[in-house]
């Protein structure tokens, strides 16, 4: 009886012709319906097409780190000279892209608050200033750079002249201190050259008494003593009009003056005088911001390239002598009046 069950069961599975019984019929759909269905698919391997995107984003940004590592062990293997030159240089594109990006928002709130570069904080007006100088910099090498193949002449020549067409954040560590000591001793050259002019005005003077405190203060510079605040104010005249005001200036000071501020001289007069007021303007007004932040409130980094923007070379100097040095030139700057442009 079991035995012909099963013939019976094979023959309808393998769609005999000969029919069965009605029960055996019956179990028979039962089973059809059960292997053409199949079990319940459980909850757990059900993935929703969202999940399988961020699954896809994680492992391929897995697999990327764990690519951009070997590689990096690979040039620091073989090539230890180039993976440090390429180090800084994937280093000075996030820090120049950061500084980028943090540029866009101040200047962003400034146009939707109406808020004017003198109303920023010292901090957002030190970076906007200097976020300048770097794209004016940076744009001098994508003019460079239009020719057909002349990129590959742009990275020998950033290769050739680091100082002249790279800006710090492509700078080694050695060569921050040796570009920053360079520059300041061109700086430098222009000192005498100032002072030999100071010199000459001394008999325009109208005044004797202004007369007397110039020879004075050129005196002390010769004798290489550093002035102090109340013999500099005493002077402030003198520079507001005849014969030391900016109006006033010839071409042959204004290019010394640019050079002691490491501005381009190579202008025409009327670029000069235009570049040299917005420059002495631009640091006044930060003079005036760092004055309401304290200089308490700066870092040592921040406190050092306050210094050498204002014409000390700090990287030598200790950082308590440089706040020092910082505070005087604040007392001074604060006594004075804004150049009109």
């Amino acid at each position: 009886m079991a035995l012909s069950r099963v013939c019976w069961a094979r023959a309808a599975l393998w769609g005999s012709a000969v029919p069965p019984g009605p029960y055996v019929a019956r179990k028979l759909q039962f089973v059809r319906s059960g292997l053409a269905w199949g079990a319940p698919r459980s909850s757990k391997l059900h993935v929703t097409p969202k999940t399988d995107v961020k699954s896809l984003i994680s492992y391929v940004a897995t697999k990327t780190k764990v690519i951009h590592e070997k590689y990096h062990r690979f040039l620091g293997r073989h090539f230890p000279r180039f993976y440090v030159l390429y180090t800084i240089f994937m280093k000075g594109l996030q820090m120049l892209w950061a500084d980028a990006k943090k540029a866009r928002r101040i200047k962003t709130n400034m146009w939707k608050h109406n808020v004017k570069f003198h109303q920023l904080s010292y901090r957002e007006m030190e970076h906007l200033r200097q976020f300048r100088r770097d794209v004016n910099k940076c744009l001098f090498l994508g003019i460079l750079s239009i020719p057909p193949f002349a990129n590959y002449l742009v990275f020998l020549l950033m290769y050739l002249f680091p100082r002249q067409l790279l800006i710090q954040h492509f700078w080694t560590p050695k060569q921050q201190i040796d570009f920053l000591d360079i520059y300041h001793a061109l700086r430098n050259q222009s000192h005498p050259e100032i002072l030999s002019y100071l010199e000459r005005v001394i008999p325009l003077i109208s005044d004797a008494g202004l007369q007397w405190h110039m020879t004075e203060l050129c005196s002390k510079m010769q004798r290489g003593t550093h002035p102090s605040k109340h013999d500099i104010l005493a002077l402030r005249e003198c520079f507001s009009d005849h014969p030391l005001g900016m109006n006033q200036l010839q071409a042959l000071q204004m290019r010394a003056l640019s050079r002691a501020m490491l501005l381009t001289p190579y202008l025409p007069s009327v670029l000069l005088r235009h570049r040299l007021k917005t420059h002495t303007t631009v640091i006044h007004q930060l003079d005036q911001a760092l004055a309401k932040l304290g200089i308490g409130q700066l870092t040592a980094q921040e406190v050092k390239s306050a210094c050498y923007l204002r014409g000390l070379n700090s990287t030598h100097i200790a950082e308590e002598r440089c706040r020092t040095w910082l505070g005087e030139w604040l007392q001074i700057s604060c006594s004075l009046k804004a150049i009109r442009l």
